[in-house]
């Protein structure tokens, strides 16, 4: 008895983030109403773990020391992001009809990002067989531009996925779609900008050929991250 007292919590989280997966939207809405913090802390827990397992293995093309690098900051960005569109995102909810709060409205993008964090710690190992099978860094630029733009691909699936489930949810509260995708849209938007920009700051992710490894860089607010996408789809197809 007391090992099933004991184990049963665990098996509450395990049946909550398989009803997160499925995207059971009435038990996700109704967690929205909780003030359960084990739960919440879960799902940071997960977001570090999965991101920093994606981080890692994006990192590990250019060695032990930028994988670390990266298994710090690929979680930090995720939660850098949720946190400074917290108000705004609330901001929009309310002005958008979906009867979301600023603390629900945090909390349901939380989990969206924590339905992300676990797709790309599925990912991880193909991420792996890809940098195993990527020209190493001591050739140069050939890996790099590939690598950018699969680990592109990789997030902007995740995040579509994560927010086809978020869009379910926000249903639930609007009661009408057509509120609930005007909302989604403007949360995107505020999410991709402002989360483009941190992950901009926080380079490297990848790493660059004939850059020292650093955790960051000596000028972070240089440049943007849509110019060097553009670069490295541009080099790809060059190539």
């Amino acid at each position: 008895m007391v090992s099933l007292a004991i184990n049963r919590p665990a098996w509450q989280l395990k049946g909550r983030f398989r009803a997160l997966l499925r995207g059971d939207s009435c038990d996700v809405a109704a967690w929205l109403d909780e003030r359960n913090v084990p739960w919440w802390f879960s799902c940071v827990a997960v977001i570090v773990l999965g991101c920093g397992l994606y981080g890692g293995a994006l990192g590990s093309w250019h060695g032990e020391r930028q994988a670390a690098y990266a298994a710090v900051k690929f979680p930090l960005l995720v939660l850098l992001t949720t946190a400074g569109n917290a108000i705004l995102n609330g901001m929009l909810a309310q002005l958008l009809g979906t009867g979301l709060s600023f603390r629900q409205t945090t909390l349901a993008i939380l989990l969206s990002f924590t339905i992300m964090a676990m797709i790309v710690a599925a990912f991880s190992p193909l991420l792996l067989f890809q940098v195993a099978n990527t020209p190493p860094i001591s050739d140069g630029r050939a890996g790099h531009a590939p690598l950018q733009v699969m680990n592109f691909a990789i997030i902007a699936f995740a995040g579509v996925m994560a927010n086809i489930r978020l869009l379910q949810v926000v249903e639930q509260f609007s009661g009408t779609r057509m509120a609930a995708r005007r909302t989604l849209v403007a949360w995107l938007a505020g999410n991709l900008l402002l989360g483009s920009q941190v992950a901009w700051i926080l380079r490297p992710f990848v790493g660059t050929p004939g850059l020292p490894i650093e955790f960051l860089r000596a000028e972070p607010l240089r440049g943007s991250f849509f110019e060097s996408l553009v670069g490295s789809v541009l080099r790809l197809v060059v190539w």
